[in-house]
């Protein structure tokens, strides 16, 4: 989850209007305004916009204005990657065009279709009954299995990302990043760089496109089927290992039920629900994936919280620093600790 350095919230919020619809009118095949923009809510690092004309609706993603975090926010990654997808099994929003002249509205953008669907937050999905809920969970683990069983060559994607040591690099990685937002010393995130530096897993030689941050409310299911019709945000995507992303989703199992948007399953009667066990769960990916099992599963499991917590203390930093576009960042700060706690509580179950 990248952020700018310093963002100006108005310059985030405006689009000039008859400049941008003067310039689609021209790159873009079909469209024609008069146009209505919205902006999307939510924590989107990169703005998000609808763009309504009289024959179509659009959605248009931008990098925030300002000064940009090295390789963060890039939109061009994700205009790539969604390309790429376009005649595969994994469903992607169809992309239009991308704009790398940040003089036009002030940064990089691109345009894509909008997907009429469905978006979940929650992760007990309380909108739905047990069956479909039973058959979205089965759904999302199809739509990963067949990301990660995509063949990156033949796609055009073999240079989108540094292959091999995926842990060791991420771990270097989100170590330095949350050494650099550290507000306070917590015992427990130092316990968990320890441990995962000396139960890092040798390389297996894995290496699939991952998305980074696949969890349910990065997908559009469609409006009345268990389908996924669209997999959103694509900011983190690389090539990296695949136990990355399922591991990343699996944290839910783990985490309290709640209110929230970062609330998980645990505490809940999951088989009443129609959700499947984590172990159930994973065997099902193994299934699709061909394989017997996942060897140092704690591990991945461990990592993907010490990862959000890396992630979580950055927000709380820049809530400290006055640089957080979201009200409620400041009180993140107080679930690295619990989120550290839970990961060593799993670090456990690897001995």
């Amino acid at each position: 989850m990248s952020e700018t350095v310093k963002e100006s919230r108005n310059s985030v919020e405006a689009l000039p209007l008859e400049k941008l619809q003067e310039y689609l009118s021209a790159n873009v095949e079909g469209f024609s305004g008069p146009l209505k923009v919205s902006k999307f809510s939510g924590g989107q690092s990169n703005p998000t916009f609808k763009l309504e004309t009289p024959s179509n609706t659009y959605v248009l993603r931008r990098q925030p204005p300002g000064k940009l975090l090295k390789s963060a926010h890039a939109v061009d990654r994700e205009f790539r990657v969604m390309s790429a997808l376009a005649d595969t099994d994994v469903p992607v929003p169809k992309v239009f065009h991308l704009c790398e002249d940040r003089d036009l509205i002030g940064s990089m953008f691109y345009l894509m279709e909008y997907c009429e669907g469905r978006i979940f937050w929650n992760a007990s999905i309380p909108e739905v009954d047990a069956p479909a809920r039973s058959a979205m969970y089965d759904e999302m683990n199809r739509v990963l299995a067949a990301l990660h069983s995509l063949d990156i060559d033949s796609l055009g994607l073999s240079d989108y990302g540094r292959p091999g040591n995926y842990f060791q690099r991420q771990l270097e990685r989100w170590t330095g990043q949350y050494r650099a937002s550290e507000t306070q010393p917590i015992a427990a995130m130092e316990e968990l760089i320890e441990w995962l530096g000396s139960a890092l897993p040798e390389d297996d030689g894995r290496i699939a496109l991952v998305h980074g941050d696949y969890r349910l409310d990065n997908m559009i299911f469609h409006p009345k089927e268990a389908k996924v019709i669209a997999l959103l945000d694509w900011e983190l995507s690389t090539l990296g290992h695949p136990f990355a992303d399922l591991a990343y989703q699996c944290m839910q199992m783990r985490m309290p039920a709640g209110g929230d948007k970062m609330s998980g399953l645990l505490g809940l009667d999951i088989a009443s629900l129609g959700i499947p066990s984590e172990q159930a769960y994973v065997a099902k990916y193994c299934e699709r994936m061909g394989i017997e099992g996942i060897d140092h599963w704690p591990f991945y499991l461990a990592f993907s919280f010490f990862r959000l917590a890396a992630i979580v203390q950055g927000v709380a930093k820049r809530a400290q620093d006055g640089n957080a576009s979201n009200r409620n960042a400041a009180s993140l700060g107080a679930l690295v600790a619990p989120l550290a706690q839970t990961a060593m509580s799993i670090a456990s179950e690897a001995s």
